[in-house]
């Protein structure tokens, strides 16, 4: 069933949906958030074209106090070595572009278009399983607040978009019992 898109914005001005109104425009900041996070790691990685990528390394390594000859620090270091300029300045474009979309998502998520809340569902919904499977090999806080914020997020817009698509009249009865 399809509503009429003015149908949509005026069960979100009712007083018994501000939370939804909230709820959502609260996703958007979290998603724009991301971007911005993913926009400023894209930038970093540029400024590491030029840069000596296996000394700043090198540096991190021991920085952190981790011995370079154990297992780990010398798969980063080797890692690291294997990089070139023009896979950092891909990587950089994967950055702004995944960032370009999280914006958009975000913008579309605060003015509470469809495809938005339906891009969010999907997007979200992708990663469950990765995060799952995850949390089964090395379960951690980290990775468990990062599952179930993620799996909130596509819940509760689910959850808006069954109601709204399927019974807006509801919230319209709700306002007018009060």
């Amino acid at each position: 069933m399809y509503f009429p898109k003015i149908v949509y914005q005026n069960i979100l001005k009712i007083p018994a949906s501000k939370n939804i109104s909230k709820g959502i425009q609260t996703i958007a900041v979290f998603e724009a958030f991301k971007g911005i996070l993913v926009l400023i790691a894209g930038f970093a990685l540029l400024n590491l074209v030029h840069g000596d990528l296996q000394y700043l390394a090198e540096n991190i390594v021991r920085h952190l106090h981790m011995n370079p000859a154990r297992h780990y620090p010398r798969i980063f270091l080797e890692a690291i070595a294997g990089i070139s300029s023009s896979r950092i300045k891909l990587f950089a474009a994967f950055a702004f572009l995944y960032s370009v979309i999280r914006f958009v998502e975000a913008y579309g998520l605060w003015h509470f278009k469809a495809w938005a809340e339906w891009f969010a569902i999907l997007s979200g919904a992708i990663y469950i399983p990765v995060e799952l499977v995850g949390l089964y090999r090395h379960a951690n806080v980290i990775k468990g607040s990062i599952f179930l914020v993620n799996l909130f997020i596509v819940l509760y817009l689910l959850y808006i978009r069954i109601i709204i698509r399927n019974s807006p009249q509801q919230l319209i009865n709700i306002d007018s019992k009060n």
